[in-house]
Order: structure tokens, then sequence, then C-alpha cells
């Protein structure tokens, strides 16, 4: 008994450790970095809502964000130059399509819009009616800077456009490098107006708006965009849905005066269902899974011919996006996905044993004595709608389906009927062959009807359709354009 009290501090360390290492491995990915705050590179104008969600981001998830505000060029070039942080806001997208030239940004989640404005002191004491009347002498203009802010950048192409901008410059008393500087100019009265964005005026109870024809037109975006530069992107895309949820960021950014646009419900780990016909999966499953992990969500993916899913999806279930074999599968369904867009096309081919034991070089020669033929099913699957249409255009429809014994909802049945050597014959996909080279061989169908098109859609009623919206940009990246390649697809889109 006292020899086993001795034993019992090393159990008990033992099993202290086993339940840390438990915990540890039970962890959502990057939870175990939560202490590392996050570096968030925000131009001025949205100090007060991103700061605001922020703390509340702190409070509820435990994450520290660490706010570097300045105009939206110059946070630009410093995150260049060190190429460091996890998030950049900037006051405009047009800061982003610099940024991601120079492959400093990844994924962008937009978050509302905004419009430059001139502002005069509440009362108007000069009088001031529009742009032509800050040229008067008496009259002090300060500007944000055109070469650091988006305001700046945005009041001179409308200036430049209406022919006043050099004379403006001109009588500028000061640039300065915030749209929040020359704000705080007109409120203390060492300017007599400005340029800031409309959303501002709630947080400047002291400016007044003077309504000016020539900035009619501009509109500025604002996103929250993920730097290629993160550490861990998974907690940095968390915190950017975090902030284009209108539940959550977006409510803050509303209430501080801006126009949001539309964004996904607020979910720690949000679930998407991706409807995808069967003989895509080898070439999008990779592309899923890493899509999966780098946000921090969770992708169900189901699989089936497309006749299937679209007798589910009329019947009543709604995937937040569908990925079809076919456009006329597409079509069939057009209603719930308004925008599909192609990806990839996949054409029939002649599946036979190795050396082609029967002679099989055409559709013609499957209509022989004695062969054993698969193909797919015309209602449940777009290969066999795309396989009858062939045949009925090549007047051999009767011929040939004299010897089918089998008729498949998928492509990847008639190829492991083929491997077993149940079937001489079947006609599939070149992308269903892919992978058997080993024991089939692969004769392309010459017809132009014999090539499918893949479209893929977000679903109107998705609950998430900014973050299908990303999973839609992932199966279309490079990445996943050479995993369609390698399995026998053609690349269609853009």
């Amino acid at each position: 008994m006292r020899r086993f009290s001795r034993w019992m501090p090393f159990l008990a360390s033992l099993g202290l450790l086993a339940f840390l290492m438990a915990y540890l491995l039970r962890r959502e990915p990057g939870a175990k970095d939560n202490r590392a705050p996050l570096l968030v590179y925000c131009a001025a104008g949205l100090r007060v809502p991103v700061e605001a969600a922020s703390r509340a981001y702190e409070k509820e998830r435990g994450v520290p964000v660490q706010l570097q505000y300045g105009g939206s060029q110059t946070l630009l070039a410093n995150m260049e130059a060190t190429r460091r942080g996890d998030l950049y806001i900037p006051a405009d997208d047009s800061f982003l399509a610099i940024a991601r030239k120079k492959g400093l940004i990844a994924e962008a989640i937009p978050l509302a819009n905004m419009k430059p404005v001139l502002v005069v002191k509440k009362g108007n004491p000069k009088g001031i009616r529009g742009i032509d009347e800050l040229l008067r002498a008496d009259v002090r203009v300060g500007q944000a800077n055109p070469e650091a802010t988006a305001v700046g950048k945005l009041v001179k192409q409308a200036l430049e456009k209406a022919g006043t901008w050099e004379e403006l410059k001109k009588k500028t008393t000061v640039f300065k490098p915030t749209v929040n500087d020359v704000a705080n100019d007109v409120v203390l009265g060492a300017v007599d107006a400005s340029f800031v964005w409309d959303a501002m005026l709630g947080q400047y109870p002291d400016l007044e708006r003077v309504e000016e024809a020539a900035l009619a037109g501009m509109q500025a975006t604002l996103s929250a965009a993920v730097l290629a530069s993160s550490g861990n992107p998974t907690k940095s895309l968390r915190f950017a849905r975090y902030l284009g949820a209108p539940d959550r960021g977006l409510a803050e950014i509303a209430r501080a005066g801006f126009k949001t646009l539309e964004g996904d419900v607020w979910a720690e780990r949000p679930e998407l269902v991706l409807y995808s016909g069967a003989m895509l999966r080898p070439a999008i499953d990779k592309t899923v899974t890493a899509f999966e992990e780098r946000e921090g969500v969770r992708v169900t993916r189901v699989y089936n011919g497309c006749g299937i899913l679209v007798a589910q999806m009329k019947a009543g279930a709604r995937p937040d996006a569908y990925f079809a074999c076919d456009e006329s599968f597409m079509k069939d369904v057009e209603e719930f996905f308004p925008k599909p867009e192609p990806v990839s096309l996949n054409q029939l081919v002649i599946l036979v044993h190795k050396g082609n034991p029967h002679g099989i070089q055409a559709l013609k020669d499957l209509a022989k004595p004695g062969i054993k033929l698969g193909i797919g099913h015309e209602k449940q699957c777009a290969l066999g709608v795309i396989t009858q249409e062939t045949l009925r255009q090549t007047k051999l429809n009767e011929a040939v389906m004299k010897n089918v014994r089998v008729q498949t909802p998928t492509g990847d049945l008639l190829v492991n009927q083929m491997r077993t050597g149940t079937l001489d014959a079947a006609i599939a996909y070149v992308s269903n062959a892919a992978g058997s080279g080993d024991l089939l061989e692969a004769i392309k169908v010459d017809v132009p009807c014999a090539i499918a098109t893949q479209p893929l859609a977000v679903g109107k009623d998705s609950r998430y359709p900014r973050l299908a919206a990303r999973l839609m940009d992932a199966l279309r990246s490079a990445e996943s354009r050479e995993r369609f390649l390698a399995e026998g697809f053609r690349w269609k889109a853009p």
C-alpha cells in the first residue's frame, strides 16, 4: 500500500498530461494561438466602427486585435515594406486592386459603401454653396492627400473630370495624411471647407454637408482583405467574417453611418452544403478540403447523379451551391441558382478493356452482336442524357441500345463494372477513365453534342452567400484548374 501511494503523484501527472493532450487535439485549428493579436491595417475614416467591432470580438472570442490606422495608400506601403499583418481594410477597393497585383492580399469580404462630400463648419459661416466658391480669396481649403488617401484620390478624379482640380489644388492650404485630420481642421476652424466621407457626418456633428454635383457619381466600396503575410489565415478569415456579419461587425458599421452591404450571418464554424455531380468528385474534393481548412468551416458534399440531385432540390432541398455535370441539369433548377458560371468541359469516351479485345473503334461498333454495354441512366445523370442525345444524332440509338446491359446513375459505377469484367464496353466521361489506365482504354466520341459543360452556382437562398461565393472562387482558381486538367477535364472558367 505504501509503495502504491508513492506512485500516486506520478500517475496523477500522467493523467493530467493525457487530459491536456486530448484537450489540445480537440480544439479547433488556430485556437492554440488565440492570444496572439491580429494586426489590422485600417483606413482612418473607419476607425470608430472597426474599433467598436474589434473590442466586441476580443470580448466574445478572446482574440486581441491590434489596429493600425492611416491613409489607405500609406498603409499599403507599410504592408509592402514590412510583409507583416493579417488584415487590410482600405477606404476603397481600388487599393485592394493594387495590393492584389503586388501579391499582398488573398480573400476580400465586402463591408460597405460611402461617398465623398464637401463639408463646412456647422451653420456654414462663409456661405459656401459649391466648389466654385472654394476659390474665393477669403476661403481656406484643406484636403486629404490624394497620394495617400482614398477620399483624396476619388475627389481628385471627380474634379479632374469637371476641369476644376488644378485650380483647387493651387488654392488648397494644406494636404493632410488622413481624412480624419481634415475633418478635425474644419471643426477647429483651421480651414473653412474640405472633403470627407458622407458616413463620417454622424461622427462629426459640427460639420455640415454642401451638395456638389461634381461628386454625385463617386462611390467607394470598403472591404476587409486577408493579407498573404498572415501567419494564421483561418484566424484572420474568421475575424473578417465577423466584420462582415450583419448581426456583428456590420451592425457597428451601420451604426456609424455607413451604407452596409449584404453579409453572411455570424457563425464561428458555418456549414455549407454543396451538391455536385458525382463525376466532378475527383477534380474538386481536394480543393474543397483545402477551402474548409483555410476558412475554418465545414462543407458537406453530396455527390450523386445530377438527375437525382435535381429531384431532391425540386422536392425541397436547398444546397448553398450546386456544381452540375451539364448545363441542362442547371437549367432544371435555375430558379434556385440565378447566376451559374461554366467552369469545365468533359467529353464522352468509349471505355474498353486493355488491348481492346472486341476491336471497338467508334460508336457504331457498340452495335456488334454479343457486346455487353453499360451507359448512364437518362433520367438520373447528365451522362445518360448526353449519351442518348449522341446516339440519337448519330442515328445509332436503336442498334446500340439492344446491347445495353446496365444503366447507372454515375460513370464511376460503369468503371467499376468494367474493372470487374461484367461489361465489355461502357460510354462514360474521359474523367471517369483517368484513374483506370492500367486496365482500361478510352476512345473519344468525336461528336459535337458529346461534350458536357459543367456550371457552378450559389443558391439564392443560401444562408452564407459570401462564403459560398468564396468557395466558387476556390473552385475556379489556378490550383483547381490544374486538378481538373489532371483528371481529364478541359477548362472553361476565365
